[in-house]
């Protein structure tokens, strides 16, 4: 009686066994994929990628200062014109890619505008997150005309100050790009985000108000399903921040 439950069960376990690699065989390019998200994560973490960013202070940090620190050798591809320095990367097969931008004054060759571009489309797979998601920070210093110009409004100031930041951030992207199309791609996303804000705010001009608020502006996004933006301008100094996708749900009940 012994001998016979031992042998049925070694036939159940065979025919488990050949089940499964038979299906592991008519499947293998989504448990390859699956698997590219279940190994831990290696270098560079997004702290990595975002320092220099945050070490840039604008109107202060030279090119040298910035050429010093942007680039991880191995890691990213550096791209630069007279005025505009990039650093790209990408890992997880392309599913994951970034970017870091400096503008400098060409004259005094300090930092005028500062971008950092992380976007992750991990697909929806075992219930594991973050799922895609996209984060853009930008600052840029405002020049006298824009500052100076007169608006209807506190709410038309705002607005159009988003525009021009707008314009200055595919003009730099435009300096870059020819080098590396992958950096037009990204800025094409940006592109996209901002204009769909800008329809918004063109349609009701007074939520422009909310763009300095903790959490910004929330709005609806064709690849992301969902994105908010914070704009927060202080002296000559404007700073945008865009979370979209996944991004969004860590701002619950935090500053952006």
């Amino acid at each position: 009686m012994t001998a016979k439950v031992t042998k049925s069960k070694i036939r159940d376990f065979a025919f488990n066994l050949l089940l499964f690699a038979l299906v592991c065989g008519l499947c293998g390019c989504v448990v390859r994929d699956t698997a590219v998200f279940l190994t831990p994560e290696w270098p560079p973490y997004d702290d990595e990628v975002g320092r220099v960013y945050y070490q840039t202070k604008l109107k202060e940090s030279t090119s040298a200062d910035v050429l010093s620190q942007i680039h991880i050798p191995k890691q990213e591809l550096l791209s630069q014109s007279k005025s505009v320095v990039a650093s790209y990367g990408q890992k997880k097969k392309g599913y994951k890619r970034w970017f870091k931008m400096v503008a400098f004054d060409e004259d005094q060759l300090t930092a005028q505008r500062k971008y950092l571009f992380i976007e992750d489309e991990r697909p929806k797979v075992l219930f594991v997150e973050p799922w895609e998601a996209l984060a853009f920070d930008c600052e840029q210093v405002l020049t006298p005309e824009v500052l100076g110009k007169p608006y209807a409004n506190e709410n038309a100031r705002r607005i159009e100050i988003l525009r021009w930041m707008l314009k200055s951030f595919r003009k730099d992207v435009d300096e870059v790009s020819e080098d590396n199309k992958e950096l037009e791609v990204c800025g094409a996303l940006v592109n996209q985000a901002i204009e769909t804000v800008l329809v918004k705010l063109d349609s009701v001009p007074a939520q422009a108000i909310r763009l300095n608020e903790k959490r910004g502006i929330k709005f609806e996004h064709i690849n992301f399903d969902k994105g908010r933006i914070q704009m927060v301008i202080k002296d000559d100094i404007a700073t945008v921040k865009i979370r979209l996708g996944s991004s969004v749900k860590k701002l619950v009940g935090r500053e952006m």
